[in-house]
């Protein structure tokens, strides 16, 4: 065994056809079809068409929520829900998150004030929170990160003392549970995505869930006319609207669910076994949910065990057809124009910080089997065993 065996230094790829991250659940061409040979029959394609309208009464069932409000994406439904909820002046929210999170509180003039990472959970950091909270915070934003869930219970606390509203970045949480009530009930409201890399796809898309009727009918007036029921006073409204196309993937998708989670859990089981036994390979635990949907798999790499750096084994794996990921980078939050001026912005992230260049997605989803993950732990158990070879062959 050697480098030799690396497709990096010259060996055939271990994968013929590449292995992405990301869910990508799809339904059967056929169901896929009929599906929408309906929508081209009735030719109703959006406007809260009557897929939509089954899909918001299916998701409601579901999650055990009063309101499901479906929008054309995730991002969108954060910057809806960010107006609906009369948000003024700061915003708290996780530096390692999805940018869209804090991109949503710029398109609603607000200031977003980044919190710090706890560094098992990858969740924001609570004890941090009540020490950015100030005159000028109007709310914080949680977010529930790969299948698990920040601490629900804790931020509803502390918002309700300091008299701040709370809601949540739900992107990564459909179908995970908090002491057995869904992800979807939490905080004023919760913004769910559907993009293909989440377990419910539907190729793009999201959902803004709340058991608040007030808040409900302010985001279905600002969503479209379409679909709004009684109309409410709002400041502003968007072309929010999820088309026919994207319900009736959503709801061939939710059919699927649990077999599709069971297949993510099978994968997660495996992956957990074979890493194990890697040193410097620390698989992120699914912490407070009591079920997850399993739909990420991310390690953090300690470079002084493991022998390799992040960035050289996302490049090795990517050699062999393996499309790792690399996580999320605060340094991105830092190049949005109004926080690049914050002093605390420079030296307050250091979790985050580290995080971010330590962290890498593995592949899990529906094209991936267990013999393909147990091919990639195969990959990594060689790449740590190699790991001195590896940086003398790089530098030469």
């Amino acid at each position: 065994m050697s480098t030799k065996d690396f497709a990096l230094f010259g060996a055939p790829p271990a994968f013929a056809e590449s292995l992405h991250c990301g869910q990508r659940y799809f339904p059967s061409w056929q169901r896929y079809r009929e599906s929408f040979r309906g929508i081209f029959e009735r030719q109703y394609y959006t406007e809260y068409g009557p897929l939509n309208q089954q899909l918001e009464q299916k998701l409601q069932q579901f999650l055990g929520v009063k309101h499901a409000i479906c929008v054309t994406n995730e991002t969108v439904g954060m910057m809806m829900l960010a107006g609906a909820l009369g948000l003024k002046g700061k915003v708290i929210l996780p530096a390692f998150a999805h940018i869209g999170a804090a991109q949503s509180l710029g398109w609603a003039g607000l200031e977003p004030v980044f919190c710090d990472a706890d560094p098992d959970t990858h969740q924001i950091d609570i004890d941090q929170v009540a020490g950015l909270i100030d005159k000028d915070v109007s709310a914080i934003m949680g977010a529930h990160l790969w299948g698990g869930a920040c601490d629900t219970k804790a931020l509803a606390k502390l918002a309700e003392a300091r008299g701040v509203q709370l809601y949540f970045d739900a992107a990564h949480g459909f179908g995970c549970a908090v002491d057995g009530i869904k992800i979807g009930n939490f905080g004023r409201a919760e913004v769910l995505s559907f993009h293909q890399d989440n377990i419910l796809n539907a190729s793009e898309g999201g959902c803004i869930c709340t058991n608040d009727d007030e808040l409900a009918a302010r985001l279905r007036t600002m969503r479209s006319s379409a679909g709004a029921g009684k109309p409410v006073e709002v400041t502003k409204t968007v072309n929010g609207r999820m088309s026919e196309a994207q319900c009736a993937i959503a709801l061939l998708n939710l059919e699927d669910f649990a077999q599709n989670r069971q297949n993510n859990q099978d994968l997660c089981k495996i992956y957990e076994a074979q890493l194990a036994a890697i040193p410097g390979l620390q698989l992120v635990r699914h912490g407070e949910v009591s079920v997850s949907n399993h739909q990420n798999v991310v390690c953090r790499v300690d470079e002084s065990e493991f022998g390799i750096s992040r960035d050289r084994l996302v490049a090795l794996l990517k050699a062999e057809n393996v499309h790792a990921r690399r996580c999320f980078h605060p340094v991105l939050h830092r190049s949005i124009p109004y926080a690049q001026e914050l002093p605390q912005y420079q030296s307050r992230l250091p979790i985050a910080d580290s995080l971010a260049v330590s962290c890498i997605q593995l592949p899990i989803g529906a094209l991936v089997s267990k013999q393909n993950v147990e091919r990639i732990c195969e990959i990594l158990k060689r790449a740590h065993l190699e790991a001195p070879e590896i940086l003398v062959t790089a530098v030469s």
